[in-house]
């Protein structure tokens, strides 16, 4: 299929599927994911993906920063042929979009980071595998079969343990390792509070570590060492916590049911998760651990962005972590354009990726305009996974790289390069 065409393919073929009653498994149009994935999501999976910090005003603000904006098309330009690819660490991407890393993916669909995999091979979409993980990160590589991911590191407070997951993460062919900077301890997120609910208290999302050797050595000590907390009242809510750390622990689930370790690498993993302590000076001995391209995300702040330029750092990823951490946080979208600015004054020519809101092809064009290199697709991939699984997350790609595609050629742009700040009006 040639690239120029393929907004209008995809469109034909969904208009063609539709004139004999074939209609698209997921909504075409983006800001309508969440509500339709609602309805099929249970309540405590719909509310870890869709909850944000505190009065979730970071959530809304990152979505209505958009609206600010607005498209100004230009005329009788040839648009025949286009090109949405982009250059990112030495691999050409056939669009700007990048899955952004999402833990617990094991909450939307019980293929969880396989499905992603799939649908990323498919789109010819990069995925950054996250730390936490429903699916260790190797058997991610493989179903990705050589088509490109890079790997989201959350720096632990166990030096061994960050050293063994970025070695694992070169070993599995990673192209980047995605740092984030703004989990030093979780948001307070009221609507997993109110429901009482942490996956990774029940023993999800932490597939990562437990097929980790330095996390099992760690759990290991602490099963002979013997578990100082007092084990919990037999209750049905106490079983069924029981059954899903077995259930996620390696092994057998018979044998996990009565053994110590699935409740100790749960304790283990609470222990060592984040590192409050980390700064910038922490940056040089994570260079020494590897030779992949090392990108910052959550940066917000033009000093920020120059710091982590003087730190030699190879990438720069704006985002206010889909508003999940801060409440009342400033939004993502207007923060990009002053990050761009201090990282191109600063004489670099490093990517800028941005994600938190985008929802649409449009979006996309705006926050690309707006000086990112690419885009990171983060819960509208996951709404997609829980509609349909591996095809529900391949249509929402889909449906993104085709809407953009077509928004260039309706605006007179036939690459990204034609994606600049004049392309835009501001309106509020």
């Amino acid at each position: 299929m040639p690239w120029e065409s393929f907004g209008r393919t995809v469109q034909s073929a969904i208009y063609r599927a539709g004139a004999f009653g074939h209609r698209p498994e997921v909504p075409t149009d983006g800001t309508q994911l969440e509500e339709a994935a609602r309805k099929v999501m249970s309540r405590r999976g719909f509310a870890y993906v869709a909850g944000s910090a505190g009065s979730e005003v970071s959530a809304a603000a990152n979505v209505a920063a958009f609206d600010r904006w607005q498209v100004v098309p230009r005329m009788l330009v040839d648009t025949t042929e286009r090109d949405t690819a982009v250059e990112l660490f030495g691999r050409r991407h056939e669009s700007p979009f990048l899955l952004a890393p999402v833990g617990v993916l094991s909450m939307a669909h019980e293929d969880a980071d396989l499905a992603v995999a799939h649908a990323a091979r498919e789109q010819s979409v990069t995925q950054i595998i996250s730390t936490q993980a429903s699916v260790p990160m190797e058997d991610i590589a493989r179903t990705l079969a050589g088509s490109g991911h890079w790997y989201q590191l959350y720096w632990s407070s166990n030096d061994d343990l960050v050293e063994s997951l970025v070695s694992r993460a070169e070993a599995c062919g990673s192209d980047a390792l995605v740092v984030t900077l703004d989990t030093a301890c979780l948001g307070w997120r009221p609507r997993d509070l109110d429901l009482g609910h942490l996956p990774f208290a029940r023993g999800e999302g932490i597939a990562q570590y437990t097929s980790d050797p330095v996390f099992r050595r760690l759990v290991a000590e602490r099963v002979a060492a013997g578990s100082p907390e007092p084990r919990p009242r037999p209750t049905p809510a106490a079983v069924a916590t029981l059954l899903s750390m077995s259930r996620n622990h390696p092994g057998d689930l018979r044998r996990n049911l009565t053994a110590p370790e699935p409740r100790a690498a749960v304790e283990t993993f609470l222990d060592v998760f984040s590192r409050p302590s980390l700064t910038w000076d922490d940056l040089p001995r994570l260079r020494a651990l590897t030779r992949l391209p090392i990108v910052l995300k959550g940066i917000l702040h033009p000093d920020d962005a120059r710091r982590a330029v003087e730190a030699g750092v190879d990438g720069i990823y704006v985002s206010n972590h889909g508003g999940r951490q801060v409440d009342r946080s400033f939004a993502a979208l207007e923060a990009l354009p002053g990050v761009v600015e201090a990282v191109r004054s600063s004489g670099s020519s490093m990517p800028v990726i941005f994600d938190s809101g985008i929802r649409c092809g449009a979006d996309a064009f705006v926050a690309l305009a707006l000086g990112a290199t690419a885009v990171g697709i983060g819960r509208p991939h996951v709404y997609g996974l829980a509609l349909a699984g591996a095809e529900g997350v391949s249509e929402v790609l889909r449906n993104l790289r085709a809407e953009l595609d077509l928004q260039l050629a309706l605006t007179g742009c036939t690459s990204l390069v034609d994606l600049t700040p004049e392309r835009l009006v501001r309106v509020g």
